[in-house]
């Protein structure tokens, strides 16, 4: 059923295109605008055929001369150059265009639009001349009664057009002004939209893969075949070697088609495909080898028109081929590259079968309009492609939320039943670790049958039970910070150390040790639960109490700047090894000097906070001098 739907798609396409190349053909054909026509060099012109809406186009009753012939009667496009299918003479060189205008009607100003001379021209009037350079060619002048002699000089060194090959338009200035903007604003938005489009890929060539970068290359190729307007528009220096711009734009551009077609088939890593891509890039080096050779050697410029026809229709066959073979596939793209390769087969067939008969007046050639047809097809395509990348992304997005969300409060439900687990766990050891170091006592007071074998295991078992015992406690103690619950709030620094002063000043007296605060010259704030904060700080003064002797100092200070707090611990004690320093935050490390006394969870419970609170803490210390925290925290506004 898919595919019959899809096979319905290309005779629908062939069917409107058809449709809009008919109209096309007959309401912006210059080949089919109505009388006058010119003969035996003369063309006759009436003063009501100057003002109606097209203008007169100068096609048939030239004229020509050139280094074989002389007053031979032609009508511009019948050649492409000045070969004339001998491939035995250059295609290149002088020609000479005459026509005679015969007027009658009343005077007026009229000009004649000369588009896309690929030669250096000159045009003469009544002898006189009226315009001479590259690219694209107006005369104005004042058309009186009578016979007036117009005469085009040309002189071609390069390219595969030479000669003049496109029909001159005569009209009013009101009326070739007019088409000229049409066209210019035509070709200007047929420029420009392939290259948004190609911007706007651009975002997409990190994460869209070979298909957005396809596309991308696709718009550039385009924008630079229509850029030739313009080119000879402002008769650009570059005009006369446009031709080989525009070929290789060309080729980029049936690469490409190719190329997407390729992936939407899903064939890219397919041997056809590596061999049709190998022939894709081979042949327009050799194209355009062939054009280099046209001055040089006469018979190249009928070759390379015939391998081009070749490459067209060979890239027209890859379509094709590329086409069914992905058409049956369950893919949304199918659907975009069937309608694109339908386009773009129709272009390529009326680029070869429609030569010398078509050419428009206001707007594009077939071709182009089939390519800005496949831009926008494609550009449909990037754009859905897209709208799916972002539904799907939002359909992740939320399934990952909810996956989150789950997952949260599975780890939250964990974790609370881990903490009553250790808390129940310590709590319920207590009594046996307690009761176990009664016993010992009981034996040792007791004396009886107390050796000195046993005496060394009651030793080993007791140092055991007080390193449990240590380590209960210890457990205690973060069970206990775990519970704490409280809120959030705005701390001033400056009372938290006045607080601190007044808590411990009295028992560093005691001991014999000054107790120095130093509050931050301007009062600074962190957000933290005031009951850890002070556990914090409990844990780092007690540790400077320990490690400081008597008549030493310790000194707590804070200071703020640029948006951070930084509090400080220092004292001037025995200080730590430089060898512990990396593991003094680890759980349950114990430093050599405290080995008897110390649970190994003070510091781990310091690191803690200081993490909870979006801190980092550093410590720096030298045996025998002492020891230095300092902690840094986001200012709170």
């Amino acid at each position: 059923m898919k595919l019959r739907k899809k096979m319905w798609q290309m005779p629908a396409v062939l069917a409107v295109l058809a449709v809009f190349f008919t109209i096309l053909f007959y309401a912006d054909n210059k080949y089919e605008t109505p009388p006058p026509y010119g003969k035996s060099g003369v063309i006759d012109i009436s003063g009501q055929e100057l003002w109606r809406g097209n203008p007169i186009f100068l096609i048939d009753g030239w004229m020509l001369t050139d280094g074989r012939v002389g007053d031979k009667p032609t009508y511009i496009g019948e050649f492409s150059n000045l070969q004339r299918g001998d491939l035995a003479v250059s295609p290149h060189g002088k020609a000479r265009y005459r026509m005679i205008l015969r007027y009658e009607g009343e005077p007026v100003v009229v000009s004649v639009d000369f588009p896309h001379l690929s030669s250096q021209y000159k045009i003469f009037l009544d002898g006189a001349m009226l315009a001479a350079g590259d690219g694209n060619g107006r005369i104005a002048f004042w058309m009186t009664p009578g016979d007036h002699v117009l005469i085009v000089e040309t002189m071609s060194e390069m390219g595969y057009y030479s000669g003049m090959y496109f029909p001159p338009a005569l009209s009013t200035a009101g009326t070739l002004k007019r088409i000229d903007n049409i066209q210019c604003f035509a070709y200007a938005l047929a420029f420009l939209l392939p290259l948004a489009l190609a911007v706007f890929t651009l975002f997409m060539w990190r994460t869209g893969g070979c298909v957005s970068r396809c596309f991308g290359m696709l718009c550039c190729f385009y924008a630079l075949y229509m850029f030739r307007y313009f080119a000879f528009l402002f008769s650009m220096q570059a005009a006369r070697y446009w031709f080989l711009v525009q070929g290789v734009a060309l080729y980029g551009l049936c690469f490409c088609v190719v190329r997407l077609t390729v992936l939407a088939s899903g064939r890219e890593k397919s041997s056809a495909w590596r061999r049709v891509r190998c022939t894709l890039l081979v042949l327009p080096v050799l194209l355009v080898v062939l054009c280099l050779m046209i001055p040089i050697v006469p018979w190249a410029v009928f070759i390379h028109g015939r391998m081009t026809d070749l490459y067209y229709v060979l890239t027209f066959c890859c379509v094709v081929f590329f086409m069914s073979k992905g058409v049956t596939a369950e893919d949304w793209e199918s659907c975009y590259t069937l309608v694109g390769g339908t386009v773009f087969g129709v272009g390529l067939v009326l680029n070869l079968f429609f030569s010398n008969t078509f050419e428009p007046i206001r707007f594009f050639w077939q071709f182009e309009w089939c390519g800005l047809f496949l831009v926008i097809i494609f550009g449909a395509m990037m754009v859905s492609r897209s709208r799916r990348i972002l539904r799907e992304n939002d359909a992740l997005t939320n399934r990952l939320e909810e996956q989150v969300k789950k997952r949260t409060e599975e780890i939250t439900l964990l974790l609370e039943e881990r903490k009553a687990f250790f808390s129940d766990m310590a709590h319920d050891l207590k009594a046996p670790v307690f009761a176990t170091q009664s016993f010992i006592e009981a034996i040792r007071r007791s004396g009886v049958g107390v050796d000195p074998e046993l005496c060394g295991y009651l030793d080993q078992a007791q140092a055991r039970q007080l390193e449990m015992a240590r380590r209960l406690q210890g457990l205690s103690n973060v069970n206990a910070l775990d519970k704490i619950e409280e809120e959030w709030v705005r701390v001033s620094v400056s009372e938290l150390l006045s607080e601190l002063d007044a808590v411990y000043c009295g028992e560093a007296g005691v001991r014999s040790i000054y107790f120095v605060v130093e509050p931050p010259k301007e009062d600074v704030f962190v957000s933290a639960q005031p009951e850890k904060l002070n556990i914090l700080f409990e844990n780092l003064i007690y540790n400077a109490f320990r490690a400081t002797p008597g008549g030493g100092c310790i000194t707590v200070a804070a200071s703020g700047e640029d948006g951070r707090v930084s509090m400080s611990v220092e004292d001037t004690g025995c200080g730590i090894p430089e060898e512990e320093l990396p593991r003094i935050f680890r759980r349950f490390y114990v430093g050599e000097r405290n080995r008897e006394s110390g649970t190994g969870l003070g510091l781990y419970i310091v690191h803690s906070i200081v993490s909870e609170m979006g801190g980092t803490i550093h410590v720096s210390s030298t045996v025998g001098e002492g020891t230095k925290f300092v902690m840094e925290f986001p200012m709170a506004e």
